[in-house]
């Protein structure tokens, strides 16, 4: 059996007891964008339900070209109007440099990646970075509240980052 059919047996279960549709809008009307590091459990860290907020994840949480579409349809499409970041200690965006990577690539499979990885060297920075280019964005204006965190995995908390 594989994890993916583990996962389909969970998803019977789930199914049998399921409560929707839910509205398409967010409840609480937020976007988050997160890590896809599987030790950030955004639902679990900030006590989300179904239906309450848009979570984007990525690589580091880095808000890249594809964040910004994904927060311009949230808000203008959708009334997203608080946005909040989250990266985390101990990520592997740390641990390797972007050219290095792309090159590795390039030299396994004979192409380099047209995309870059956006690894950084201080998750703190990252965040400051994440949220100017969010407020620098002309698509994705249409928020009351931005704001950015850094989640420590050894503890559980949440440390606000400021600009």
């Amino acid at each position: 059996m594989t994890v993916t059919d583990e996962y389909l047996a969970h998803n019977a279960q789930y199914a049998s007891t399921f409560k929707g549709p839910l509205p398409l809008p967010p409840s609480k009307h937020i976007a988050i964008v997160a890590c896809m590091d599987a030790r950030l459990d955004v639902y679990r860290v900030l006590g989300i339900n179904e239906g309450d907020a848009h979570v984007i994840r990525n690589a580091g949480g880095v808000v890249t070209d594809d964040v910004i579409r994904s927060l311009a349809i949230s808000q203008r499409l959708l009334g997203t109007q608080e946005i909040l970041l989250i990266h985390h200690t101990d990520c592997g965006m740390l641990t390797f440099a972007d050219d290095d990577f792309k090159r590795a690539i390039q030299d396994e499979i004979g192409v380099k990646p047209p995309w870059a990885p956006e690894a950084f060297p201080d998750v703190a920075e990252d965040v400051r970075q994440s949220l100017r280019r969010i407020e620098n964005s002309p698509f994705v204006t249409k928020h009351v509240s931005l704001r950015g965190f850094v989640f420590d995995v050894a503890t559980g908390k949440l440390a606000e980052v400021m600009l």
